[in-house]
C-alpha cells in the first residue's frame, strides 16, 4: 500500500493504494492492463460503425467569451474533450489542460482560447498521464505562466512533471484531501482506468478523478473511468453533490473500451449513483479516440434524458461558454 503521509485519508479503512506483483499501481475492484492482442483485435477485427463514423460530421458549438477572466464568480468553463477552468470562492484552476494538438491526438475542433488567457491560476490538477489529459508542451506553457500555481496530481506523477516546470507539486493517493485557501479542498479518488506514456511505464502513475468542494459549492470531475462501484462511494463521501462532469464518449469498441471509459448509457447510471444534483457531460466531439460516430455520444445522452433516465439536471455547455455556478 502507498499514499501521501503528508495528506489525510478521508475514507475510514483505507490504508493506501494497493500495487500488484511488480511494484505497479493496480485498481482495488478491476485490475487492468490492455493486451497487444486485444488492441490488435480491435484494429483488424470488424468495425460496424465505420461507414456511419465517415458520414458523421458532427462536432460541439462553441460560443467564445472571455469575460469569465475579468470576473470573480463561480464558474466553469468547458474547454473541449475533458479540460475546464474552473473557479470556485476566488480560487481559479485548470484541469487536464491540452491547448494544442500533438502527434498523438486528431483535434476535430480548435482549442477555443489562447494560452495566454490563464494567467493567475492557483492550481493546476493533472488527473492522470495519458496524453489526452496530460500533454507536455501544453503543461510547460501553463506552468510557466503561473510559476507560483500548485500542481495537484496522482502519485508518482510529480517526476513526470518537475521536468516541464518549477512549480510546488502535490501528489496524492485515493482518498486523500488537499486543503486549499479560501476554503477549498480538493480530494483524489478512485477511478476505473490505467496509465501509461511510453512502453515500459504502464501503470507507474497512479489515475484518479478529483472533487473539489468550496464552502458552497462541490464539483467532481470523473476524469476517465469504467463504471465500477466508486461511484455509489462518491454519495456516501460527499452526499450534498453539486455538479458531477462525467466521462459519455470513446465508449466503442464496448468489449474493448469498458474497462476505462463509459457509454452514455453507464455515465448515466453512474451519475445517478453519485446523487450531484446537475450532470455535465465531457470526453466526446472533441478528438478521434475510438470507432463511435462523433455525434452518437450526445445523441444518446439526450435520448435518456427524453425518457426520464437522469435522476437530475443535465447541462449542455457549448466549448468557451462560461457556466456560472
Amino acid at each position: 500500500m502507498i499514499y501521501n503521509p503528508s495528506l489525510p485519508i478521508i475514507k475510514s479503512g483505507w490504508n493506501g493504494n494497493p500495487l500488484d506483483k511488480s511494484g505497479r499501481f493496480t485498481n482495488h475492484e478491476f485490475p487492468h492492463i490492455p493486451k497487444f492482442k486485444d488492441v490488435w483485435r480491435w484494429q483488424t477485427g470488424p468495425r460496424p460503425f465505420k461507414t456511419e463514423k465517415k458520414i458523421d460530421l458532427w462536432k460541439p458549438e462553441s460560443l467564445l467569451d472571455s469575460g469569465f477572466r475579468r470576473k470573480n464568480d463561480d464558474c466553469l468553463v468547458w474547454l473541449g474533450h475533458a479540460w475546464f477552468f474552473l473557479r470556485l470562492n476566488g480560487v481559479s484552476m485548470l484541469i487536464d489542460p491540452v491547448l494544442f494538438p500533438n502527434r498523438f491526438l486528431k483535434h476535430r475542433v480548435k482549442y477555443p482560447y489562447s494560452p495566454h488567457m490563464f494567467g493567475e491560476i492557483d492550481f493546476i490538477l493533472v488527473s492522470h498521464d495519458h496524453r489526452d489529459h496530460c500533454d507536455e508542451k501544453s503543461l510547460k506553457r501553463i506552468m510557466g505562466l503561473n510559476p507560483r500555481a500548485t500542481v495537484i496530481c496522482g502519485l508518482n506523477m510529480g517526476k513526470l512533471l518537475r521536468k516541464w516546470g518549477q512549480n510546488h507539486i502535490v501528489e496524492m493517493g485515493w482518498y486523500q484531501q488537499f486543503q486549499g485557501f479560501n476554503g477549498l479542498k480538493i480530494s483524489y479518488l478512485p477511478t476505473r482506468h490505467w496509465a501509461r506514456r511510453m512502453l515500459r511505464d504502464t501503470n507507474r502513475r497512479l489515475w484518479g478523478a478529483f472533487c473539489i468542494e468550496s464552502p458552497s459549492q462541490s464539483v467532481y470531475f470523473g476524469s476517465d473511468s469504467g463504471y465500477g462501484s466508486h461511484y455509489k462511494e462518491i454519495k456516501e463521501l460527499f452526499p450534498h453533490l453539486d455538479y458531477a462532469l462525467m466521462g459519455i464518449g470513446a465508449f466503442q469498441p464496448e468489449w474493448f473500451m469498458e474497462p476505462v471509459h463509459m457509454s452514455p448509457e453507464k455515465a448515466v447510471t453512474a451519475f445517478n449513483e453519485t446523487g450531484a444534483k446537475k450532470m455535465i457531460p465531457m470526453h466526446f466531439g472533441t478528438l478521434n479516440l475510438s470507432d463511435e460516430p462523433a455525434g452518437l455520444p450526445i445523441r444518446l445522452l439526450k435520448e435518456l434524458e427524453t425518457n426520464g433516465e437522469i435522476k437530475g439536471q443535465l447541462c449542455l455547455p457549448k466549448i468557451g461558454e462560461t457556466l456560472w455556478l
